[in-house]
């Protein structure tokens, strides 16, 4: 299989922008490689923020506001209009505020990104975001990690988000990217819990078949209490201040007049 290389993934956005008649305006990688804990065959997951031309949205019928493609060759590729994000970014979607961090940014045109990011903090809410993670957490854990012998590589996928639910408790900001960052913050070092992460994470990065084995009891013992205690912990966080509907109209326009102006 081809490998994919920086230029493919910017050929390929390129080639989206000319097909769709669209302006990206970012774009980045926002999954396992993002995270810190990629397996040698992992996808690579790029998302992005693109704008279309103004006569679009004037109009008095709703369009499809995302861009796909299929999976291919390891590139999942898909993107969401900028009026759909900034919906989303006002209920602070945790997805759209990964990817506006994310430590591989592809592509970075115009001052969109950065203005949103600016205001971030506005529209930050523990409670919804805490819940999200919460509610990933207590579906990957019941999906996969039942039973004596479990797919053992999904552990990743419930540690991350209740790492992240630990984040929001202790920082009440939006949770880094990288899995290491938050193993770091919120384990104890040299304890058995950190050293069995440790472990799985290595074998995970040296590309290991981590199929269907035994479960690793020291992780399953700290997902369920984690999994209980933020139960209540979520019920009485703080939505957050939010931002003002129109400094997100005014950000829309700006976008508008300097992508196609």
């Amino acid at each position: 299989m081809k490998a994919i290389l920086h230029k493919d993934i910017l050929h390929e956005l390129d080639r989206i922008e000319q097909e769709e008649q669209v302006r990206i305006v970012y774009a980045c990688e926002s999954g396992s490689r993002a995270w810190g804990f990629p397996s040698k065959d992992s996808d690579y997951d790029v998302r992005f923020i693109y704008v279309r031309p103004v006569e679009w949205y004037l109009s008095i019928f709703d369009h499809r506001d995302v861009i796909e493609r299929p999976i291919s060759n390891l590139l999942d590729i898909n993107g969401w209009d900028l009026r759909k994000a900034l919906n989303l970014f006002r209920k602070s979607n945790p997805p759209l505020l990964e990817w506006l961090q994310s430590p591989i940014p592809y592509y970075t045109k115009y001052s969109v990104a950065r203005q949103i990011r600016s205001i971030s903090p506005l529209t930050f809410s523990p409670k919804s975001c805490m819940y999200h993670y919460l509610n990933m957490a207590k579906g990957n854990y019941r999906e996969y990690l039942q039973g004596e012998r479990v797919k053992i590589k999904k552990y990743f996928y419930v540690l991350r988000p209740i790492l992240a639910c630990g984040w929001i408790e202790a920082y009440n900001t939006m949770p880094p990217m990288a899995f290491d960052d938050l193993v770091d913050a919120l384990i104890p070092k040299n304890s058995e819990l950190h050293n069995v992460i440790a472990h799985l994470l290595q074998r995970k990065k040296a590309g290991d078949e981590l199929d269907y084995e035994p479960k690793l009891q020291p992780i399953n013992d700290y997902l369920q209490e984690r999994l209980a205690y933020f139960e209540g912990i979520a019920l009485a966080l703080g939505q957050g201040e939010g931002t003002r509907d129109e400094l997100l109209d005014c950000l829309f326009r700006n976008a508008l007049n300097e992508v196609w102006c």
